[in-house]
């Protein structure tokens, strides 16, 4: 394990983020970890789905139960990255509260974890939540581990069911280690030490499933965080009232030999343009009106490599307003 931290936190110390598949909800989990330890800080990227999409985005080799530094901010902070699977946070769980040690790992080569977490399915959720409850409070010498957590929270459509640990502990147990451990989990899920960050394409699918999302986050007293418009296609044809004979008329004007199907071409690709801002204008308009504080992060042409996340980055920190919070006494 890294040694200790001596900044302070900042709040809130839990990033929870979420999105429909697709929409780049990955990219924003390690870009908004990377904007977090901006100031020298040391931050923690968790994925918890199995699908090693942090390990592919930062090119570096399959993420697994022990934390490890992916990356690294101009500023000196530092990222690392972790994959928690049900099976190791049960082991872990069992050795922490029960110090089974070797008996507990015994448990895997019988199949006894696979069995209890495919009969109880809420079982697993609690486990998962419970690692990233752990690593958020986690502590030495009296300074916490990591500034701040960032978690890669399954999409949009279940993560409601997935943060709402106390009902599914209800389900397994009134009482109990399993019940004491998920209400943990609970209150800092519900507190203002976690924010959870809605990740959205300028689409209708996308953007109507973020509103359904903060809907039930919010019944749930959930706390939603901001709202991350991901790869908004640029206006480039700023109050341009482009007609066909108006382009044949400029790209004749720069000598280029100009044909119909070159105008025709050419006039079809801007109309469709045009109505792409036009959507993503109304969309980005009924977005702003959740009452949640939102940013837009710019389309990335020519894939995802550091450079372009140290782009979403800064966005991320300067419309988050990362740099200027206040810090915990």
């Amino acid at each position: 394990m890294p040694p200790a931290v001596a900044l302070p936190s900042r709040t809130p110390h839990l990033h929870v983020v979420t999105g429909k598949g697709g929409v780049g909800k990955t990219t924003v989990a390690v870009a908004l970890a990377m904007a977090l330890a901006r100031r020298g800080g040391r931050t923690l990227v968790i994925e918890v789905e199995g699908r090693q999409g942090i390990a592919s985005l930062c090119n570096t080799a399959k993420l697994n139960y022990t934390e490890r530094r992916i990356t690294k901010s101009p500023s000196g902070g530092e990222v690392y990255g972790m994959a928690v699977d049900a099976e190791d946070a049960l082991l872990d769980y069992l050795a922490m509260f029960y110090k089974l040690g070797r008996a507990g790992k015994a448990l895997r080569h019988v199949g006894a974890i696979d069995f209890a977490t495919t009969i109880a399915p809420g079982l697993r959720d609690i486990l998962l939540t419970g690692k990233v409850k752990e690593a958020t409070t986690r502590s030495r010498d009296g300074k916490r581990v990591y500034d701040a957590v960032v978690l890669d929270a399954p999409p949009t459509g279940r993560v409601s069911q997935f943060l709402n640990v106390t009902v599914e502990a209800s389900k397994l147990a009134k009482v109990g280690p399993i019940r004491s451990h998920s209400d943990g989990v609970a209150r800092l899920l519900h507190s203002d030490r976690t924010a959870v960050h809605l990740v959205t394409r300028l689409e209708d699918m996308p953007v109507q499933e973020t509103k359904d999302a903060v809907t039930q986050l919010t019944a749930l007293k959930l706390p939603v965080g901001t709202i991350v418009m991901n790869a908004a296609t640029p206006r480039l044809l700023e109050g341009a009232d482009v007609t066909p004979e108006g382009l044949r008329d400029q790209l004749e004007k720069s000598e280029l030999s100009v044909t119909d199907a070159l105008v025709d071409g050419l006039f079809l690709e801007v109309k469709r343009h045009q109505r792409r801002v036009g959507v993503q204008d109304a969309l980005r308009d009924e977005l702003g009106k959740l009452p949640h504080p939102n940013v837009e992060l710019p389309l990335i042409v020519g894939g995802m490599d550091t450079s372009a996340l140290r782009t979403l980055a800064n966005t991320l920190a300067s419309g988050m307003k990362l740099d200027t919070q206040e810090e915990d006494a």
